[in-house]
């Protein structure tokens, strides 16, 4: 395989996001930045090097978007388009991509923001579509959504997505495609019933053209994950519902292209990136194990130190 981009370049536009998503939360009193610390150089090796996406066919700029849609208006644009799928070609179709193309599918719809800075170091949206982050009636949603650049779907409950991939990769392998189908989750997510159906049923129909990759960073919005419920083990659980589970650090980049390229025949691969929510933003050490959303008020103790670090990033 022809290499997309150096390490130096992916690691180059992971700091650009976690600077980004930091600005956001100083600019705003607080965002999801704890997950851009834990998932950027995940997010920017998927788009830069590991991924074969088709170009984008959305609208760079910012889309006004009043609200969901009713059944008489399902025509809007989808944020599949800026993965590289393309509108239905007939009228009730579900969107496509050609079949040598990947898919990719977030299930951890909190990311938003980190997806949209991919998106836009990989100029797939406009260098200042960020301007509308979070903005009543855009597009750039602080949730994503199937309507929000880099979405396909809207993740709904936990554990849906990765169903709504699978069935897609269970699609394009009786169809023939080539491309893969690569889904994004949360480790939190790995706690849900349907998450473990889905790997079962991906082993049973041998789902080879699918990687899941996993933001291991061991905390959810109760805290951390091991103070809800035990998830040790994990590569072996995975392994033992019938999947390929390899494990890496989530913040080397060549491990993740490593990790995601090995083999994996008749069997859907598991990627488990072991990560920091608190990654190259060290006052964020303070407000352990609460990560889930950081706030950083103007009267916060530690702002002039969180501008420091968004001034050297």
């Amino acid at each position: 395989m022809t290499q997309k981009a150096t390490i130096d370049e992916i690691q180059k536009v992971a700091n650009k996001i976690r600077k980004q998503i930091l600005g956001v939360a100083l600019e705003k009193g607080g965002c999801y930045l704890s997950q851009a610390c834990s998932s950027a150089e995940i997010v920017a090796s998927l788009y830069m090097e590991i991924m074969n996406l088709g170009p984008s066919t959305g609208n760079p700029e910012p889309i006004p978007f009043p609200g969901v849609p009713g059944p008489d208006n399902m025509d809007y644009p989808k944020g599949a388009y800026y993965n590289g799928c393309y509108k239905p070609t007939k009228p009730g179709m579900f969107v496509g991509c050609d079949a040598d193309k990947d898919r990719f599918f977030v299930s951890c719809c909190h990311y938003a923001s980190v997806i949209y800075c991919a998106l836009q170091a990989t100029g797939r949206i406009s260098e200042h579509a960020m301007d509308k982050f979070n903005v009543d009636g855009w597009n750039m949603e602080m949730i994503g959504a199937e309507h929000s650049p880099g979405f396909e779907n809207t993740a709904g409950s936990l554990g849906q997505t990765i169903s709504i991939a699978g069935g897609t990769a269970h699609a394009r392998k009786m169809r023939g495609d080539t491309g893969k189908v690569f889904v994004m989750l949360g480790d939190g997510e790995l706690q849900e019933g349907q998450t473990w159906e889905f790997v079962e049923s991906a082993a049973f129909y041998k789902l080879d053209n699918m990687v899941i990759v996993s933001d291991y960073n061991c905390q959810q919005v109760e805290g951390a994950t091991d103070n809800q419920t035990c998830v040790s083990n994990m590569a072996d659980r995975f392994n033992a519902f019938g999947a390929k589970c390899v494990e890496c650090n989530g913040h080397d980049i060549q491990a993740i292209i490593d990790a995601c390229n090995v083999e994996h025949e008749g069997k859907p691969l598991v990627v488990l990136c072991k990560t920091s929510g608190t990654t190259m933003i060290p006052p964020l050490e303070k407000k352990k194990p609460f990560l889930h959303f950081v706030r950083i008020p103007k009267d916060s103790p530690d702002r002039a130190e969180y501008e420091r670090i968004y001034e050297e990033l």
